[in-house]
Order: C-alpha cells, then structure tokens, then sequence
C-alpha cells in the first residue's frame, strides 16, 4: 500500500486519499478529475477536453468552476462577504471562459449543459476580460473601433439575449413536485425568481440588444472570438503589447458565417414579437431570407449552428404570414400553395390539394393538422359555411394516417357516428384517388384494406355499409373470403341492434364526444373576456370533468400572495372562477386594455363579496391599482388632468389601511407611493403614513424619504438630515452581498448576486420603482443623488459629472469597497436616460447626461447633448445662452471633446467663449495640420483679432494662399476693428456665437 501512495507524487493529498480508498476494490468506473486539480496543474484542462467522452463534461466543469469562484468569504465577525477577487477565484473564472473557448463559444451547446443564472455569469466574464467598457449600454458602443475580440463579446452576448427571451416565451408544462421533491421546491423557486430577475432585464434591453446585433450585420469584416491560447495571453498579461487585441488574434469567424448567425437569431426574436406587432413578421422574414442566402453561399459553416428544418419553417410560417406567396412562381413550395388558397378563400381548392398530396406525401402530417385546427378555429369564431370543408379534410387527413398505418383521430371517428351518404361517397372518392399512383406499394394497399375494413365496421346503418363493400375499391383490395365474412358480420350485428330494447351506444360515442367537447371549452374558457360566458363554460366543464380547470394555460398568473386565499375557497366552480377573472383582469392591465379589466374585476368582486370579506378587500385593492395605473398611463401620455379627489382618498385609505391577515401586495403600495410622489401629495407622504407601514412597505419607506428630501430642497436652507437618510438607503440598494445558499448535496450556491440582500429593495427593483416616477423634481433629487455617489466611487475629481443639489448629499463613504461601482454607473445613465424620455428639455439633465458621456470618452455623444442643453435655453441659440449653462467647465469639456475629435479649428473658436481666451490652446489647435473639421469655413465666426492675425502667419508660413486671404477677409471686418466701443464688439462676438453653435448644432444633432 506504500509502495502504491508514493505513486501519487504529483497529485493533491485529497485525490491521493480518493485513489487509495479505492485501490483494493473491485474494478469500477474511472474516478472523475476534481475541480481542484486544474488548478494545480495547468495543462490538465486541455487534456481533459480532448478525451472522446470527459468526465467531468465542458458544462459540468463551467458550473464547478463559476461556483467555487463565487463562494461567499467570512470575515473575523463572522459576517458574510462577496466573493474575494483573489488569483484563485480569478484563475477558476478564466477556467470556465477557456472551457466555453473549447466548445467554440457554441450558444446552443452552453444553453444546452448550463442554466441561464449560470451562463449569464459565464458571458458577463467573457465582457470583463474582453475590456467592454464598464456601465457603457452596448448599443452606445462602436463595434467597428473596439478590438476584434471585444466586439465578438459584446455580439455573443446580445445573441444569447435574444434567443433567451426567444427559448422562454414557449409555454411549459408546469410540474407537479411529488412528497419527496418538497424538500427541493424553495431551491427551485429560488432559481426561477433569480431567471426571472434576468429575463426581465433582458426584456428591458431587448431593443438596444436587437440594434447591437443589427449594427453588427453591417460590419463587413471578419470577427475573431477567444481562444483557449488568447485566454492564457490575457492570464499572463501579454495584452500590455497588444496581442490579444490584434486584428488576428483569436478564432477567425468570416463575415459571412457570423452574419448568417446573426441573421437567423434576429429572425426568431422579430418573429416571436410578431403575435403582438404584425409588422414585425416582416422582419423576421427579410432575416431568414438573408440567412437562407448566406447559408448557400458559404462553402463550410463549421461556426453557423443552426437548425436547418427549423429554419424552413420559420420561412414558411413567415411567408405565410406576410403574404409572400405567388401562386404561379415555380419556386412557390406546397405550403406557399396552400397558405395563398387560404388567404384567397379558396377552399375546394385546399380541399383538392388535401387528396393530390395523399398519393404525393409531400406535405408532413403535423402541417396538415395545423390547416385543419385554423379552420376548426374560423367555425368556432362564428363564420358560416365551413362546417363542410372541416368534415372533408378531416376525411383527407384521416385517409393518409391510414396509407401511413396511424391510428385514426377522435374527430374522424365522430364523423362516423352519424354521417351522411353524401360524407361515405366522399370517403370512398378520397381513398380511390390516393392510391391513383402508377404503383402504390404494397403497404399502402394493405393499409387501405385494413381502412376500409374499419370504415365498414365503424358504420351503424346496414345500407351505408352496402355502399362500401360493393365499391370497386373495396372488391379491388379485399379477398372474396375477407368480404364475405365482414358483410355477414354487419348483418348480424345489424339483427342484434334491432332485436335489442334499447340500442348499444357506440365504443366511441360518449368519452370521445366528451374528450373532444372538454378541448373545445378549454379553448373557449382561454380565448374569452366576457365574465358571464367565462362562468358558463366553467359550469359546463365541471358537469363533464372534475378538475382544476384554473391550471389550462399556464400563463394565467395570480400574485403568489393571494394563491392561498383562492385556493381554499371550497366550492370547486367558485375557485376556477375567481382565480380565471382575476388572472385574465391581471393580463388586460398589464397590455393596458383597463375597459376589460374593469369588467372582469367587477365581476369578481361581485362574487367574492358574498362570501369572503379577505377576498373582497384584496379586489378592492386590486381595483384601485387598476384605476392608478389607468390614469398614470394618460398622464404618460401627455394628459395634465388631476387625478379625482375620489382617486387620491382611495389611495391614502390603502395606505393607511390596517386589517390583520390581510394578504398584500407590494406592488399596490408601490404604484400608490409613485402615484402620490407623481402629484406632489409630498405633505401627507412626510406627516401622515402610519409608521408601521413605514416599516414594513420599503416603497413607502423611499416614498417619504423622497417626499421629505423634495420638501426641503426649495427652502433657503438645504435640509441634510432627510437627505442623508435617503443617501443611507440608496447606498445599501448599490451595495454588493452574495446570496448563499446550500443544495441538498452540501454544495453552496454557484450564482454570484450584485444585488444587494441587505438593502431594502433590490436594485432591479428599485430601478422599475424609478421608472414609475415622473415628477421632476423627485427625479431631479435622485439624479442628484446618484451623481454624487457615481463621483465618490470612481474618485476622479477631474472628471466629475454635475448636478443639481450636490451639496446636501455626503461627500464621503465610510465602505466604498462595499458599493458595487458598475451598478452605480449603469443606473445613473438608465435615470438620466429615463428622465430625458419624460422631458427631453430639461437643460440640468442635458448637462448631466453630456457629462456622463464625457467621463466615458464617448466625446461625440456628449458634444451632442452640450450643444441640446444650450439650444434648449437659448431658443435654437437665437439668444445668448446663459453663463451658468455654459460655464467655463462646461465649454472647456467642449473644447476637449472637439479636441479628442480633431476638430481643431472648433476648438479654437470655442476657447474665445471662456470667460478668459486660452490662447496657448488656440495656438496648439491651429498648429495642427491634420484637422477634421471645415477649417477656413469656420473664420467668420472668429471675433478674436489676436486669433486671426495668428492664423494669417501660420498660413504664411505653410505657403496657404487661398486660407490666408479668408483670413485676411475676416480681420477686415469693420466691426471687429478693436477702436470700436466695447458695445459694438460685444455684439459682434454674440452675432458670431450664435451663427457659430447653430452650425455647430447641425453638424451633431
């Protein structure tokens, strides 16, 4: 035994144990390689990738490693704190990206092994180590200027955006948890409310993500994505002399293979939003056609994964939809034939190309279907005259699952029950065209027989059945002995139903009747608003089934807060009912259709009155978000009506409201606190709010400290009390923490937070509680807020953004470690981004939002808004703009955006704005030779004499006739002559300011 340990030289202790453990047993499976043991030897990882079948797999080891880097630490008081950003924890990261690098960053292999908490994780690590500017939204960047590498990131970050909002808007199956998985139930809500946390920001982000990709198919270079060896590069530091940051570096993917990837991904995404927005099938259309065109023209498509028949059905779906379909182009597939008989009404010819395709096969089964559903769906909707063409390709799709030896369908089986001699002629007529071909197979043949047989059998009445068996079809398939012996079965079962007191109902005739009836009610009870026929259909469901008919869509959500009360109300139609009206009201507000919603509520609460006064508060409550969510959405809408006096008593009922047992939402107290900041109800906020509710509400913990801190702000002295309160709050909201928690096999938790869990709101909803407000001055206060903490935790006094009321917040954090940097950024720009969405005019945001961009080398950006700031307050600059607009920080950031622009020769115009001429940076400018900018078209607008004597020499001197006589034209102005009275030459310099920032403004608006 010692002899076999001192093998184990270059293992760990602990996989030595593991090994002699084992070592006198029977012969077993090979031990599977620890995470660990890739950290301690370097070249293991890629060795174990190439094994044909490795164990741990690329996405165990992704999920291994990504845990054990984000594993909470405990300081010496035993307090828990995030992760340490160590070698170790930096190194497993890395570990988990060259894992992804491996399998070639394949989104549908990742989406595959990993969940998206976790592959979230993996491609905001991709971002970091591939230097995507921090709180930077990626459709602000220019994928063209960034590193080949960090624009390829910055691309497989917005696809797997996409086509995660794409994958979760299928419908699932919920699934029932049995006794012994309740103990797992809190891990996997825990999960789904954390994927539910990203798919809603996905969705928030859905638009910049779209424009991020479609600015990417307009790049007509090669991309080229990390690999394991770019990886350790960047792990050694070796990006110093750029390498990782070359043109080559990386996996080469041509232009073309990601394009035609990116093509497909657009398509999905436009597709699904297309049930909401038809337009946008259109859309999706031109993407699939650009795939389908990319695809043919690549010679190899190792990087495009994609499903080629999913593809296909895209297209057809959206040609078919779109109305791209011309009958007589010889490309034109059977779908595209079908679909255009459709749309133009022809349905004898549908039902024609039904039969034709029973001998040709070419169109697939399910699609078949699908045709028959949509006009089963028309009838159901109330149109007249189809009853037929649905009994007929019932009849056709029933003749071809028999050719393919399928199990006939209930519906067809119906059609049996009682038909009609006409419906057995046209049956007859359908199997003898379908074998028309030259030579039917023998399988064919004898799945007719077997068909015709059973049609036989299926029959009640003794002469329908004479019509069959002396059809020449039937003589044709069937042997001599074979008909005489099922005519002589029909006789006698014909004698024995006539000899019978009461005839036997058919094997089909009741469950099938009442399986199918079930289906077609269920589809009623999703489809319908109207409250009483919901009730109807749930009365006459629960005469033929018992069981919970509120679980029928998936998508009917009530809040988890009320479940409880609904489901212990006893009477089993009562429950469905009340759960349905509400969960349906939920949705019609939710797409702001408030005249249903009112109904359905109404009704509920008419209901719910008679016997749960619980259940009736929680409607009333319910009803009350309704009506503030209505009149928020008219005042979004440009509306300046105040709200009723009705209105804002409910609202401060609710909020005063105590009843013990009461289930709430906080979701109702939010839109009350928003509502009431919204209408400047700051004096009931600040004095008149129980404080418990204070306590346990921490919307109206926020509302009353921003209704306070507002309060105070117009008074002549800022209060600091109320504000640093608010600072408190806020800073706890942007602080990072980790949420840990233990499996059930002892692992702790892998996804890392950056959401606070010790502040009293989540960031993410903190930010949707935000977006709520629209009363400037709350959003003043907050923007205020936020930019001071942005310039305490980037400490980079030189380029600090400016706001309003700076001076009441803190100018110091006593743990600014603790505050999540990126959070900050990120949610100052999405507030001032917001704001500016409600009032594009406000000159204080335009400021903050251009001193935003600046700090974040976005210079044209912020020139941009600069210049709207100034426009705003100076009527498109036909009046001077007021020096506390443009003050001399502002105008030299101008200056220096210009600068970083080279434009020189505006830079040297603007620095006559500043309060002194800096003359030494005029000089510099106009030194420069290699300017982007109009140069001598821009000398009228030069009021300085000294600026313009220097730019005669310096053309002198360079040998520039023609600019020096512009010059030379512009000194000679009579009213820049300096023995001019100061008046006349002030009014020259303003006539030249305005003429110059109102050229200036159509180069960058």
């Amino acid at each position: 035994m010692g002899k076999r340990r001192m093998n184990y030289g270059r293992m760990s202790a602990e996989a030595a144990d593991r090994v002699a453990a084992v070592g006198n047993s029977r012969p077993s499976t090979p031990l599977q390689t620890s995470w660990f043991e890739f950290l301690l030897d370097g070249s293991l990882l890629e060795k174990h990738l190439q094994k044909s079948n490795p164990d741990p797999t690329p996405a165990q080891l992704i999920i291994q490693f990504l845990e054990q880097a984000s594993k909470p630490s405990v300081n010496e008081q035993n307090q828990v704190q995030p992760p340490a950003d160590n070698r170790r924890n930096r190194t497993l990261k890395l570990l988990a990206l060259k894992v992804a690098a491996h399998m070639k960053w394949d989104l549908d292999e990742l989406e595959k092994g990993l969940t998206t908490p976790v592959l979230n994780m993996l491609l905001n690590e991709l971002l970091c180590v591939s230097k995507v500017p921090p709180g930077v939204k990626h459709v602000d960047l220019d994928l063209s200027t960034l590193p080949p590498t960090t624009a390829m990131a910055v691309i497989i970050y917005n696809r797997w955006a996409i086509r995660t909002i794409v994958q979760n808007s299928f419908p699932e199956k919920q699934t029932k948890p049995g006794p012994h998985q309740m103990n797992m139930l809190s891990i996997v809500q825990q999960e789904k409310e954390m994927t539910d946390n990203i798919l809603c920001v996905l969705k928030e982000q859905a638009t910049d993500s779209i424009n991020v990709l479609e600015g990417a198919v307009r790049l007509k270079k090669d991309f080229y994505v990390h690999t394991l060896r770019t990886l350790d590069l960047l792990a050694a530091d070796a990006a110093a002399n750029g390498e990782t940051e070359s043109s080559t570096a990386g996996l080469r993917i041509s232009a073309d293979e990601l394009h035609c990837q990116v093509h497909y991904d657009l398509g999905g995404i436009f597709f699904q939003q297309g049930c909401t927005d038809q337009p946008a099938f259109e859309k999706a259309r031109d993407h699939f056609r650009q795939t389908k065109e990319l695809l043919k023209k690549l010679d190899s498509t190792v990087h495009v994964h994609l499903d080629e028949k999913r593809l296909a059905g895209y297209w057809n779906a959206c040609k078919a939809l779109t109305g791209d379909c011309d009958p007589s182009d010889s490309q034109t597939t059977p779908y595209d034939q079908i679909n255009t008989l459709i749309r133009v009404h022809n349905y004898q010819a549908v039902i024609e190309a039904f039969i034709k395709d029973n001998a040709t096969r070419s169109l697939p089964s399910h699609f078949r279907r699908s045709v028959l559903r949509e006009f089963m769906y028309k009838v159901q909707q109330g149109e007249t005259g189809l009853d037929e063409v649905c009994h007929k390709l019932c009849v056709c799709n029933a003749v071809r699952d028999a050719l393919e030896g399928e199990v006939l369908s209930v519906r067809f089986q119906q059609l049996l029950l009682k038909p009609s001699k006409r419906m057995v002629d046209f049956i007859l007529e359908v199997c003898t065209r379908s074998l028309e071909k030259e030579r039917p197979s023998k399988t064919s043949r004898r799945n007719m027989a077997i068909f015709m047989k059973t049609l036989c059998e299926s029959l009640q009445e003794l002469p329908l059945v004479f019509v069959v068996s002396s059809h020449k079809l039937f003589t044709e398939l069937l042997k001599e002995e074979e008909r005489k012996l099922l005519v002589e079965q029909m006789r006698r079962r014909s004698a024995t139903v006539n000899l019978s007191a009461k005839p036997l109902p058919s094997f089909y005739d009741i469950p099938a009747s009442a399986s199918v009836n079930i289906g077609q009610l269920e589809q009623q009870l999703i489809l319908s608003l109207e409250p009483r026929r919901i009730r109807q259909i749930l009365i006459e469901l629960h005469g033929m089934a018992e069981r919970p008919f509120w679980r029928v869509n998936s998508k009917w959500e009530v809040p988890p807060d009320y479940i409880t009360v609904i489901l212990s109300i006893k009477d089993k139609v009562t429950k469905d009912l009340v759960y349905i009206l509400m969960a349906k009201g939920l949705h019609c507000i939710s797409i702001k259709d408030f005249i249903h919603a009112r109904q359905l509520f109404s009704v509920c609460l008419e209901l719910v009155t008679e016997f749960s006064p619980k259940l009736r508060q929680v409607m009333l409550n319910e009803m009350l978000l309704l009506e503030v969510r209505a009149h928020e959405t008219v005042a979004a809408e440009g509306s300046k009506e105040r709200p009723p006096p009705d209105l804002v008593s409910r609202v401060r009922g609710y909020l005063e409201m105590r009843i013990h047992d009461l289930p709430l939402r906080q979701v109702v107290g939010e839109e009350c606190v928003a509502f009431m900041l919204n209408w400047r109800e700051n004096d009931y906020l600040t004095l008149q709010v129980p404080p418990s509710l204070v306590m346990n509400n921490p919307y109206i913990k926020l509302g009353q400290l921003l209704a306070s801190t507002c309060k105070e702000l117009p008074g002549p002295k800022e209060s600091r009390r109320t504000a640093k309160e608010l600072w408190d709050v806020v800073v706890q909201i942007c602080s990072m923490s980790v949420q840990h928690k233990r499996n059930s096999d002892g692992r702790v938790g892998l996804i890392k937070h950056r959401e606070s869990s010790m502040g009293i709101l989540h960031r993410s909803k903190f930010i949707t509680f935000i977006k709520k407000l629209r009363e400037p001055l709350v959003l003043t206060t907050l923007i205020s807020l936020f930019v001071r903490l942005h310039s305490i935790v980037r400490d980079d006094i030189v380029n600090e953004v400016t706001a309003e009321h700076l001076s009441i917040w803190p100018s110091s954090l006593p743990n600014i470690q603790a505050v999540d940097v990126e959070a900050v950024a990120v949610t100052v720009k999405e507030l001032v981004s917001y704001a500016l969405t409600l009032n594009p005019n406000n000159q204080s945001w335009l400021i903050t939002q251009a001193d935003i961009y600046f700090v974040t080398n976005q210079y044209s950006a912020a020139l941009n808004f600069y210049l709207q700031a100034g426009a705003v307050c100076s009527d498109f600059f036909t009046k001077a703009v007021p020096p506390d607009v443009y003050t001399d920080q502002v105008l030299k950031r101008m200056i220096k955006c210009c600068s970083m622009m080279n434009c020189h020769t505006q830079v040297a115009i603007l620095c006559q704005f500043l309060r002194e001429v800096d003359y030494m940076t005029v000089f510099k400018a106009l030194q420069e030779q290699n300017s982007h900018d109009a140069m001598d078209s821009f000398y009228d607008y030069i009021w300085d004499v000294t600026i313009l004597e220097y730019l005669t020499y310096i053309h002198h001197k360079r040998g520039e006739t023609e600019k020096k006589q512009i010059a030379i034209k512009a000194i000679g102005q009579a009213e820049l002559n300096t023995s001019n009275p100061e008046e006349v030459l002030q009014l020259a310099a303003q006539k030249r300011k305005k003429r110059f920032l109102q050229a200036m403004a159509k180069l960058y608006f």
